[in-house]
């Protein structure tokens, strides 16, 4: 293999692609990007068997062939050649990297042992505006569960149905769900896409004006953008039945400013965060919405204003999981249902049903 491109443009490539590289694993070529030089361009793989992403740069040509190579080391060396032009060839097990007037090497791996990614066929398809995925994406993602104990909620459930997409996501403590209306779809889709790979989509999305398809068969999703393909393993199983969880009447519902709640609650979790249970208590009276925290460090006691209909009720909660689900909303009011100090609260927008947050109370002495 032989060819020749701007760092620049071998740098971004290289940067998109090795985050599907492995970071832990018995197999080196996961740990991998295989570069592939043929007719007027380069392609650029990693995947770590859930997630691929291929990219493909324009490159000069002068000899075709494909290699394995370190992702991470190849990706940290490249990114300080930007301003170079790179010609890659191959010696032997040893990929040559000539910039200027220098050459550097890295240690290779056959290309023909690299895992086999299987291209996605086109049994669904759904088409979203650009912006609409990213607040999908960005409203529910982070309610994922990250350990392995159950694997389905380490993924959002994906529903498209008549012409809305809802993301559902929840940890066991919390939950969030998030609609947004579909362009164009090819019949139901149902199925759960690992949060990780819906995080690498969102820093893929460009333009918000433009409209992004979102290809779908029983066990793989493929998103193309550009010059980039993104393909996810999907999660197999029954994801959690929410239906059955979501309360549909309140005791208690606060409608407050969002901005001055957020403040107060992040606020208040800085000193939360110093105790091992990092709990904020919200003491909610007629005058108003008592925020506060109470450790070792010291104590951070605030109110904000809010209207309420309903009982008083003071409540607990994880400051972490109260602090994303505020900040991941950018409404000038929400709203807010309790219904006593160990049920569920339910965040909401003051209108509509375009996001629903819930967080389950922490039990105190």
């Amino acid at each position: 293999m032989k060819s020749v491109c701007e760092g620049v443009e071998l740098s971004d490539a290289v940067s998109k692609v090795v985050k599907a590289c492995s970071v832990r694993t018995t197999n080196p070529l996961l740990e991998c990007i295989k570069i592939t030089a043929e007719n007027d361009g380069m392609i650029l793989l990693a995947t770590d068997g859930e997630l691929s992403i291929r990219k493909k740069i324009r490159a000069e040509i002068f000899e075709e062939g494909s290699v394995c190579v370190p992702g991470k080391y190849f990706a940290e060396f490249i990114k300080r050649l930007e301003r170079e032009q790179i010609s890659l060839s191959t010696e032997g097990e040893r990929l040559d990297i000539r910039y200027a007037d220098s050459v550097s090497s890295l240690q290779t791996l056959p290309a023909e042992d690299f895992p086999r990614v299987d291209a996605v066929a086109e049994e669904q398809k759904i088409t979203v505006l650009t912006k609409d995925l990213k607040d999908l994406i960005a409203k529910t993602v982070f309610c994922c569960a990250q350990d392995d104990s159950r694997p389905v909620l380490k993924g959002v459930l994906m529903q498209a149905e008549e012409d809305t997409l809802r993301f559902t996501a929840l940890d066991g403590y919390r939950m969030a769900l998030c609609s947004r209306p579909i362009e164009e779809k090819s019949g139901a889709c149902k199925l759960i896409c690992p949060g990780r790979a819906l995080t690498e989509i969102a820093r893929m999305l460009g333009s918000e004006e433009e409209s992004v398809e979102i290809f779908a068969q029983h066990n793989a999703l493929r998103v193309s953008i550009d010059d980039t393909e993104l393909t996810a393993r999907l999660y197999e199983g029954e994801f959690v039945n929410v239906s059955n969880i979501i309360p549909h009447t309140f005791a208690s519902t606060v409608v407050a400013e969002r901005e001055p709640l957020a403040e107060s609650v992040e606020r208040a979790a800085v000193l939360a965060k110093t105790d091992k249970s990092s709990i904020v208590v919200l003491d909610v009276k007629e005058e108003g919405m008592n925020v506060s925290s109470n450790t070792s460090v010291g104590r951070v006691d605030e109110n904000v204003k809010i209207a309420l209909e309903g009982k008083d009720v003071t409540i607990a909660l994880n400051s972490k999981y109260l602090s994303e689900c505020i900040g991941a909303v950018s409404d000038e009011r929400i709203r807010i249902g309790f219904n006593g100090p160990v049920a569920p609260c339910v965040v909401t927008p003051e209108e509509g049903e375009e996001y629903l947050y819930l967080i389950l109370p922490v039990r105190t002495s």
